[in-house]
């Protein structure tokens, strides 16, 4: 099953688009990330419908963030991208009768529902600010 990168690489970008005297371009976002800008302006138009980044056309236009680092979760930036699924485990529905296939989906289920939980309670505790912190440490 392949990663869904989107939650980090957006977090990246937006950390970078932060120390920018001037608006970054799809193309300049899209050449950051090794992507089409058609990808960049897909995934940006959740941020600045939820309002996290803002865009402006034609000549000086671009991207720029609407909110500070710090008013800026890692929690908020994965809703803004459709809440993806954070585990790439999953069950099986091929023997839907198999009474211990039932209990391993539903214990399985339990788990990862709960650890899901944490991870997206632990989201909402980091803001993007403490990332650029913790970058500017290392």
């Amino acid at each position: 099953m392949r990663h869904d990168s989107r939650l980090s690489r957006m977090l990246h970008v937006l950390i970078h688009m932060d120390s920018l005297d001037a608006p970054a371009t799809s193309d300049t976002i899209a050449a950051m990330l090794n992507t089409n800008p058609v990808v960049v302006r897909r995934t940006m138009a959740g941020l600045r419908e939820q309002g996290y980044v803002q865009s402006g056309k034609g000549h000086g236009g671009g991207w720029v963030l609407a909110r500070p680092l710090h008013a800026i979760t890692l929690r908020d930036i994965h809703h803004a991208l459709g809440d993806p699924p954070v585990f790439a485990l999953g069950t099986t529905d091929e023997h839907a009768d198999c009474l211990i296939e039932r209990a391993v989906n539903a214990t399985l289920g339990d788990a990862m529902r709960a650890a899901e939980a944490l991870l997206l309670e632990r989201f909402g505790q980091v803001t993007l600010a403490d990332l650029a912190a913790n970058a500017c440490r290392r």
